[in-house]
């Protein structure tokens, strides 16, 4: 079956990103732009973001994951280190991390290496989670084949059981990530196809190279 998408035309009208307006820090014009895409009612969940890695079979593969926090040093999520991601991104630590708001018509592409988050932070944020995310973090074995959704319940009531009116501690095989940028680029639609795309390059004095590219 084909679906020919070739007429499917939308053109970009909003806004513009221009030189003049980019701070020497690209951590504050995502800051800038993270806080009028959570506030706008276009952007069902501004933290939503993909992660690219370089799986252990060598193939890249990309999915969407949650930012829970971002710093002047970098981006934070948080997955079973034991997952299919997990063990990608601890085989090969060099990522990609992008956002796109389409009712903004923007993205944000994040290049960057994959650290493991110090575990008093996964611990603090763990605590910080509702009962039923901290069960499930038990419960799955993230990327595991399993016979059936039953199979996934019954693990679930098992843990339920064994924590039952008692604190419920984070698995070792859980815990943050933190991306460090060596590159971030915010891309603005713009009419006619023309889009403003701006690059941050961090360099070995730890500044911000910043170049406009060609859309």
């Amino acid at each position: 079956m084909a679906h020919d998408l070739s007429d499917y035309r939308k053109s970009y009208e909003k806004r513009e990103l221009l030189e003049s307006n980019c701070p020497e820090n690209p951590i504050e014009l995502f800051r800038d732009w993270f806080f009028v895409a959570d506030e706008s009612e276009m952007v069902d969940e501004a933290n939503a973001m993909t992660i690219a890695s370089i799986g252990l079979d060598g193939f890249p593969k990309s999915r969407v994951v949650l930012l829970k926090r971002y710093t002047w040093e970098g981006f934070i999520f948080y997955t079973n280190y034991n997952s299919e991601k997990g063990k990608a991104i601890l085989n090969n630590n060099r990522v990609c991390l992008s956002f796109f708001w389409s009712g903004l018509e923007q993205q944000i592409i994040i290049k960057g290496t994959a650290e493991k988050l110090a575990e008093n932070l996964s611990d603090g944020y763990f605590e910080s989670r509702p009962d039923g995310s901290k069960l499930g973090a038990w419960a799955s074995e993230q990327s595991e084949v399993i016979t059936s959704r039953e199979e996934l319940d019954q693990r679930l009531a098992s843990f339920e059981k064994q924590f039952e009116n008692k604190e419920i501690p984070r698995p070792k095989h859980w815990g943050g990530f933190i991306v460090k940028p060596v590159s971030i680029e915010f891309w603005q639609g713009r009419p006619n196809r023309m889009h403003d795309r701006i690059r941050y390059t961090l360099q070995k004095d730890f500044s911000w190279k910043l170049e406009r590219l060609a859309p």
